[in-house]
């Protein structure tokens, strides 16, 4: 009789269950996760005549390595972008998240998902999500070291590189849970164009401390943050919604539109993540569509009236728990200005965006290290992996793709930084506007072509369950569309350029700062410019006009920054050709090895 199975008994922790908080590491519930994982069978008698064959050549877990410190790039890009300040409390981080045993609360969070009772047993409304604790965990962790919150209670230079390095080392881990987290990171802006509403929430959602329990926001000690935009029939044309508020108090002379309160009545689509506290929602009324504070209690401390259908059955990010919800005159403030709902949350989604690119560098880089790992240890042919030339020239490949992510994120991070502290630097904010949307477009597309070769790196192994590899691929799928899918990023492109001529003279000038040093780059600047000239088709043109603003500023970054044998080999396989090739198809001639040990430095 084979003994039980006891991952299949570990405990779910109820969202009113509170987490201790404590401060850089595991939380002793972390850490008694792993025990209960892993049966041991220490006492197990296996006869001699059962073994059929000695277990070896093969890998091993990856784990025990340093996030930051293994990682060359990483290093580098911190220190330049601005955030040399940060260097030792990231190292710790990338100590943490680099562990085995927290890296293997990722794979728990995914292998028990969260699950959705309406009511309890009793026949009361609840909504309510359990989540295993590992997820939790992961939550805990995260506020702990500010990853939401990090800009806007330490706002100076280098914040906002130092909360990206941070949240792509968490990424490595787990990509679920830090839905939730980037929302509440990116509400703040939205929320502070209502200045009473901030005052009132602000302090509990830049809280170091995670509390899941259910309960009105008054009797928690912090507070996360989801987000409702699309509906059924609008997607993500949300001026196509139909759910609608009305107003539910009168204000006399002089009383301020900042406490305005509505009762909204409709549905969405997606909303995530539904045991947050409080949602930033669109809804229509007579202004037009209008952005609202839904909280998930209401203030006389009752349950509001936003129920949750059903959890979305997701391919990826399947920790998070997305939902579809009903507002049945649900409670909710005025963010903003009336019938300005659109122009008030994509203060909020442009950083979601950001985030979305951190998250699909992260997914590139654990993919990667992943791939190396296992081909330093697997012999084939009789020398191994790492040593053989075709190989060396996919995880080149591989590698640039990540180095190229990485160069155009933590710039994009540095342009935050100098826009927040200094209003009037014009450059970063016009770069800002539009580089975020060249980003989320080619980041987010070139991961999943990048998960899947990671993953045949690793062969039949590669494309098991019991494998991160398949959870990679999955999140990479997923990170795509959010946020606005590559059509709806190349369409944001062709908006900023044409309401705000100037983001594309501040693309050009930035990449200008390159030129002279590769005549590729020039050549393909050059090229640029030229399709600027004809706005003919345009719209038609607009990913092939994306996919070259992409790789030029990243070309531009990495040969101001990068050594020369990775700027080299990117200018050489993304500028030298015409179309697209797979990867692995470096030219002769690059230093292969020299640009792999860049990125797993162990």
């Amino acid at each position: 009789m084979n003994p039980p199975n006891r991952t299949l008994t570990t405990p779910v922790l109820e969202s009113d269950q509170p987490v201790v908080s404590t401060q850089g590491s595991f939380s002793t519930l972390g850490s008694s996760l792993l025990h209960d994982s892993f049966p041991l069978h220490a006492n197990a008698q296996v006869p001699a005549q059962a073994e059929t064959h000695p277990v070896f050549n093969v890998s091993s877990e990856l784990g025990d390595i340093n996030l930051l410190t293994s990682d060359q790039a990483l290093q580098e890009a911190v220190q330049r972008e601005g955030a040399v300040w940060a260097m030792e409390d990231l190292s710790q981080f990338g100590a943490l998240t680099g562990s085995r045993e927290y890296l293997h609360l990722g794979y728990l969070a995914n292998k028990y998902k969260p699950e959705l009772d309406t009511h309890d047993r009793f026949g009361h409304r609840v909504d309510v999500v359990h989540y295993h604790p590992a997820y939790h965990e992961l939550m805990r962790s995260a506020f702990a070291h500010q990853l939401h919150a990090l800009p806007w209670v330490n706002p100076v230079a280098g914040a906002h590189v130092a909360r990206a390095a941070k949240l792509l080392m968490q990424g490595q881990v787990e990509a679920g849970h830090i839905c939730p987290t980037t929302m509440t990171f990116a509400c703040i802006p939205s929320l502070r164009t209502t200045p009473k509403l901030a005052a009132l929430w602000e302090d509990k959602i830049l809280s170091a401390v995670y509390d899941p329990r259910n309960l009105p926001a008054s009797q928690k000690n912090g507070l996360t943050v989801g987000m409702g935009m699309t509906e059924k029939q609008g997607g993500s044309d949300v001026r196509a919604n139909t759910t609608f508020a009305t107003p539910i108090d009168q204000h006399g002379p002089g009383e301020s539109y900042e406490t305005k309160t509505y009762e909204i009545t409709g549905h969405k689509w997606f909303l995530s993540a539904p045991m947050c506290d409080l949602f930033l929602v669109l809804a229509k009324t007579e202004a037009g569509v209008s952005c609202f504070l839904v909280p998930r209690w209401r203030p006389d401390g009752t349950k509001n009236t936003l129920q949750v259908i059903r959890l979305k059955n997701k391919m990826g990010n399947v920790s998070n728990a997305s939902s579809e919800v009903e507002f049945r005159g649900a409670f909710g403030w005025l963010v903003g200005d009336e019938g300005r709902g659109v122009a008030t949350i994509i203060e909020m989604v442009s950083l979601t965006r950001f985030d979305c690119m951190i998250g699909s560098t992260a997914i590139m880089r654990m993919g990667l290290i992943q791939a190396i790992h296992h081909c330093q240890q697997r012999v084939a042919f009789g020398k191994k992996l790492i040593d053989q030339p075709l190989m060396q020239n996919l995880l080149a490949d591989l590698t640039l793709e990540y180095e190229g992510a990485l160069a155009l994120t933590m710039r994009m991070a540095r342009a935050l930084d100098q826009q927040e502290l200094d209003a009037t630097n014009q450059h970063e904010s016009l770069l800002a506007r539009i580089a975020t949307a060249i980003g989320k477009y080619w980041i987010c597309k070139r991961t999943p072509n990048h998960s899947y070769e990671a993953m045949e790196v690793i062969g039949g192994s590669g494309v098991m369950e019991d494998s991160p590899m398949p959870r990679l691929y999955r999140e990479a799928v997923i990170n795509t569309i959010w946020e606005g899918s590559g059509n709806v990023q190349c369409l944001d492109v062709l908006r900023a350029m044409t309401k705000t001529p100037a983001t594309v003279d501040a693309y050009f000038n930035e990449v200008r700062l390159a030129l002279g040093k590769h005549a590729l780059f020039d050549q393909a600047v050059s090229r640029l410019q030229a399709e600027f000239q004809n706005r003919e088709y345009l719209e038609f043109r607009a990913r092939h006009v994306g996919d070259q603003l992409a790789v030029v500023l990243q070309a531009a970054l990495l040969l101001q920054h990068a050594p020369d044998s990775v700027s080299t080999a990117f200018c050489l396989s993304r500028l030298g050709q015409q179309g697209m090739h797979n990867y692995g198809s470096l030219p002769i001639g690059v230093n292969a090895k020299a640009i792999i040990h860049r990125t797993y430095q162990v």
